[in-house]
């Protein structure tokens, strides 16, 4: 969208003359992921400055961001946010960040990543879990969506230091978003959706507690909801499958390392997914995106997680 620098989630008029629809962060992180993979972040044509003042642009006074210049707030919008300023190379670190995390420090700070934090943190509820605004429900998505952009910003810490206790009451509430058939849901009494072994595979492994779940429970259930005669995944057995939930299963596969054991019967190695950036480990490795992650009990951390900076166990620094 060359109005705001943003990109849209299609476009309409013809071939030669295009007309984006209106720039929204969740369209322009999607954008850039993809240009990440097509290893295009530095094509000519992306004007990266532009994309830079229309993130920055959204941030509200209280640190929050809203999606696009309609206003609508949400804690999507936050980790969508971090993520474009990370992978543009222009996301300022905060205070607390170690001179060996902090390597892209822009002195000429273009949000207040303080605010930004303190917004995600007041989001948190009672049970553990995060919601969209202060006060909302808990929901999966939106754990992910705040516990990743904390792995960015390099302040999984602060899970400690919330009235909320710790980081074990948040894995706490997420284990038990796990069913009878082993897929897990996004909220209490709701059913298994495939896309949560995304949304929640994912912060639990940035906080060194996968091992919390039945993970081959999880993984049967996943591929239970693959598709016979066309190969896709769908949201729960025997539903039509879609692009959607293929992709949010085959990432759920391979944080529990399933992808990697049917690779290994098949003879092919498939690339690793990386919990923070949601994109493939050797493209995250290659751009030099270095977030936060939590180790399991007694420092291990998985393979893929190595690249980024570790804080110990109990998520304290």
């Amino acid at each position: 969208d060359a109005r705001t620098g943003g990109f849209g989630g299609n476009c309409s008029g013809t071939v030669d003359a295009p007309c984006p629809h209106d720039g929204h962060l969740l369209y322009t992180l999607s954008a850039l992921q993809i240009l990440a993979m097509a290893d295009a972040l530095d094509d000519e044509r992306l004007d990266k400055e532009a994309i830079v003042k229309f993130v920055a642009g959204l941030q509200n006074d209280d640190g929050s961001f809203s999606g696009d210049e309609w206003g609508e707030i949400d804690t999507r919008f936050s980790y969508c946010a971090l993520s474009c300023l990370a992978l543009l190379g222009r996301l300022p670190l905060p205070k607390w960040a170690s001179d060996q995390e902090a390597k892209t420090v822009d002195e000429n700070a273009i949000i207040d990543i303080h605010k930004a934090v303190e917004y995600i943190i007041s989001c948190r509820n009672f049970d553990g879990g995060f919601g969209c605004v202060p006060g909302a429900e808990s929901h999966a998505g939106q754990v992910f969506c705040c516990i990743g952009a904390l792995s960015i910003a390099h302040s999984l810490h602060l899970l400690n230091e919330h009235p909320a206790n710790d980081a074990d009451l948040l894995t706490w509430w997420l284990a038990e978003r796990q069913c009878d058939s082993g897929g897990l849901n996004g909220r209490p009494e709701k059913q298994a959706d495939v896309c949560y072994s995304w949304w929640i595979l994912s912060a639990l492994s940035i906080m060194g507690r996968v091992s919390w779940i039945n993970t081959s429970k999880l993984g049967q259930f996943i591929l239970n909801c693959q598709d016979d005669d066309d190969g896709g995944i769908a949201d729960r057995p025997q539903d039509m499958p879609d692009v959607y939930h293929t992709f949010f299963g085959l990432c759920g596969l391979s944080l529990i390392g399933h992808l990697e054991k049917i690779g290994d019967k098949e003879g092919r190695k498939y690339p690793e997914v990386d919990p923070v950036f949601a994109l493939p480990t050797v493209v995250v490795q290659k751009l030099g995106l270095r977030a936060q992650v939590i180790s399991e009990d007694g420092g291990k951390v998985e393979d893929r997680l190595k690249t980024h900076a570790v804080l110990n166990g109990s998520g304290a620094q």
